[in-house]
């Protein structure tokens, strides 16, 4: 176990030694070197959401949002630590070659935690989805296999942006999200707080935007009154990049940057990723801020690179070169892709027969687009393999043809002709075609982060569901063909997929499933593996059925709160194989699919629940057995019921097996409107099966769930 208490001594000793302006340097998140003490420059600034990322060659894994699509917990916690390996891999290197600037370090600004409440945000994908439950499992997964568990932080993971923090991407430097407390703590913190609370995440970034007023970075009510007293986090805070300038600048908030340099550091941001901390020792010449103040941010992130060995000898220190981008992590990240894959309809077209196919064409501009493997925030691979080049690999005696069939987007330079000659090729190749797979989507330039690397200065976010023109021009011109379609929908959030849902044989989201994506695609399209993946978000029809995107209110909005009918729901998605939930055991009792059965229970303990599960199919699949739980006599309670529990299994053909789900105590509990978490109400209804248990999913299924109630 690590001895923080040690680390914090140490630390504490350490800047005891330094000057004020020695104190202060260090705030910045490019700490310069104090040669005298014997300490080295760091830079804090380093990003790994999918992999090591911006730092030269590494495993480039699927975007977070395809990963949360698997629902699968231990392999969250495999990716965290591949990427803590290769994360100490490259420090090494690079500390040997004297090299400690941006993207060197073991502090990770990642995982990123909030909610992803609207599909027009742009950097939606960098989530693990619409669910508190399932993010703030996945997102613990990820940051104890990140930071390991030995007696040295194996890396340092940073939990963000907190928070409410959601979009819109263009106004999130001025932006003020306002949200009620039911919301706050129902929502937007439990995430975070089980980051906080049960993974003991070394770190935790600021929000651009203000939260009821207070800018996020220098807020009393979230930083000092929430994470630090009423959580107890004893790590470092960050604020995001540039964010601090945001106080003055544009939340206007304060007037000069000496003011705002003192809010964040005494509400306890202790690193500024900025410049606004070079005003902080004008700020402590005004009286603004004291020495203290100063020197206890400075203990703080002197703590985390004493946990992290920085200055000491650790089993890390040993960790070769050879470990990036090797074998296994490969190996990972493939298994990362197909599992995350979502099969959103199937005729049974899929899985392909190799044997019958004799040429088969592949359609669409992110076909064989390397920006539709990687999402943003991500590494560079030393090989990449496309959806096209997957299926040529995996079919060398087919005649692959191919056609981009249209640009991405509308290119303004291109002409009529132009966009209509695509078309006509791709045509073509489907007349040619035994098959088409049709590859449609974004990437991180239609979909991403206000000012990023992959956008420019544009904004990310998404107008409206739709795909761009083009591309539904090539969709509506390919089906006429008469060809089966296979659409593969290559984004990172939800789209308005009703067209092909209606004309298409089968559809595949894909999510940005890394850089060797296309051959998991090839292996899930040719039936070497099942698809198996269930949707973090659901699929709307269109944004008219939702609030304005400006509104954070939870009304109306994901799986919980939704009164209409989606087009695809949360926890959706079919296999290959025939997977049914035969029946549920708790206390004694027993209960079978489409009969209601009743439980009396003290809903202040845990309840375990042994759940048997049969696949009928011939073909061996992966599935995920999900638990609902609605409480039916509060006035609290989300509509729809939430998400409790969760478990990934695998079934051969006319496998049966049993699993265990838990339910913890928690999720007998309901938000009150002053934010506080309490048991109202006497009768509960717990749902156990492979989606919600709600019309839609029933009717996409033809599945029943296994529905019993608890009461107190």
């Amino acid at each position: 176990m690590r001895d923080r208490e040690n680390a914090r001594k140490r630390a504490k000793e350490l800047v005891a030694q330094m000057t004020l302006e020695e104190r202060a340097s260090q705030l910045r998140f490019d700490s310069p070197a104090i040669p005298r003490l014997g300490i080295p420059a760091y830079n804090w600034w380093n990003e790994a959401l999918h992999g090591v990322a911006r730092a030269g060659v590494a495993t480039v894994f699927p975007q977070a949002i395809g990963m949360a699509a698997a629902f699968d917990v231990p392999m969250m916690k495999a990716v965290g630590e591949a990427i803590a390996e290769e994360g100490r891999a490259k420090y090494n290197a690079y500390k040997e070659e004297g090299n400690r600037d941006i993207y060197k370090g073991l502090t990770f600004w990642s995982p990123n935690v909030n909610i992803f409440r609207d599909p027009r945000w742009g950097r939606g994908h960098e989530t693990y989805g619409e669910d508190p439950y399932l993010t703030g499992e996945l997102g613990k997964a990820f940051v104890e296999g990140l930071q390991g568990d030995g007696e040295y932080l194996h890396a340092a993971a940073c939990a963000k942006h907190f928070a409410v923090h959601s979009g819109p991407e263009g106004e999130r430097h001025r932006f003020d999200a306002r949200v009620s407390q039911k919301d706050l703590w129902e929502t937007y913190l439990p995430a975070f707080e089980k980051l906080v609370k049960e993974a003991q995440v070394e770190a935790v970034m600021g929000a651009y935007n203000r939260t009821n007023g207070e800018p996020c970075c220098g807020s009393n009510t979230l930083i000092k009154d929430i994470l630090r007293e009423k959580w107890e986090f004893q790590g470092h805070f960050v604020s995001d990049c540039w964010a601090i300038l945001d106080f003055h600048m544009h939340h206007m908030v304060t007037d000069t940057a000496e003011e705002s340099a003192a809010m964040a550091l005494k509400a306890g941001c202790d690193v500024n990723c900025g410049v606004t901390y070079l005003h902080l020792l004008k700020a402590c010449q005004e009286g603004l801020v004291t020495q203290d103040e100063i020197s206890l941010a400075a203990e703080r992130l002197f703590t985390t690179r004493f946990l992290l060995g920085l200055f000491d000898e650790t089993p890390y220190d040993n960790t070769g070169f050879d470990r990036i981008e090797c074998k296994e992590h490969l190996e990972l990240a493939e298994q990362a892709a197909a599992e995350g894959m979502v099969l959103l309809k199937n005729n049974g077209l899929l899985p392909l027969k190799k044997e019958e196919l004799k040429a088969i064409g592949v359609i669409g501009p992110n076909a064989d687009s390397r920006k539709a493997l990687m999402g943003n925030y991500h590494g560079t691979a030393s090989r990449y393999i496309t959806v096209l080049e997957g299926i040529q690999d995996a079919l060398p005696d087919v005649r692959v043809y191919y056609s981009e069939g249209c640009h991405l987007f509308q290119d303004k330079v291109e002409g009529l002709a132009q966009r209509q000659d695509r078309i006509a090729e791709a045509v073509s190749v489907a007349k040619h075609s035994d098959v088409v797979l049709l590859c449609v989507g974004l990437d991180e330039t239609l979909e991403g982060e206000e000012g990023d690397t992959g956008n420019s200065y544009a904004s990310g976010d998404k107008k409206d569901l739709l795909l761009p023109q083009p591309q539904r021009e090539l969709i509506e011109a390919v089906v006429k063909v008469g060809k089966p379609v296979v659409v593969l929908n290559m984004t990172g959030s939800a789209m308005d997929l009703r067209y092909v849902q209606e004309h298409a044989d089968a559809v595949l989201q894909v999510w940005y499933p890394g850089a060797r994506g296309g051959r998991a695609v090839a292996r899930v399209l040719l039936g070497e593996l099942s698809p198996s993946g269930k949707l973090p978000v659901t699929f709307y029809n269109s944004t008219e059925e939702l609030p304005a995107f400006e509104d954070y209110s939870m009304k109306g909005r994901t799986y919980r709160y939704f009164q209409g009918k989606p087009l695809y729901p949360f926890g959706y998605g079919l296999t290959y194989g025939d997977v049914q939930v035969v029946s549920a055991d708790c206390h004694g009792q027993s209960w079978t699919p489409g009969v209601e059965g009743a439980l009396k229970w003290d809903v202040t303990q845990d309840m375990t629940v042994q759940v048997r599960v049969k696949n009928n199919g011939q073909t061996g699949t992966g599935e995920v057995i999900q638990a609902y739980v609605e409480a039916l006599e509060s006035p609290y309670a989300t509509p729809n019921g939430k998400l409790c529990g969760f478990t990934r299994i695998f079934l051969n053909g006319g496998e049966s097996t049993e699993v265990e789900l838990k339910l913890k105590k928690d999720a007998f509990t309901v938000v009150n409107d002053e934010g506080e978490r309490i048991v109202d109400g006497g009768k509960f209804r717990i749902s156990m099966g492979l989606g919600q248990p709600d019309a839609r999913t029933r009717e996409l299924t033809g599945k029943d769930c296994i529905v019993f109630t608890v009461e107190i």
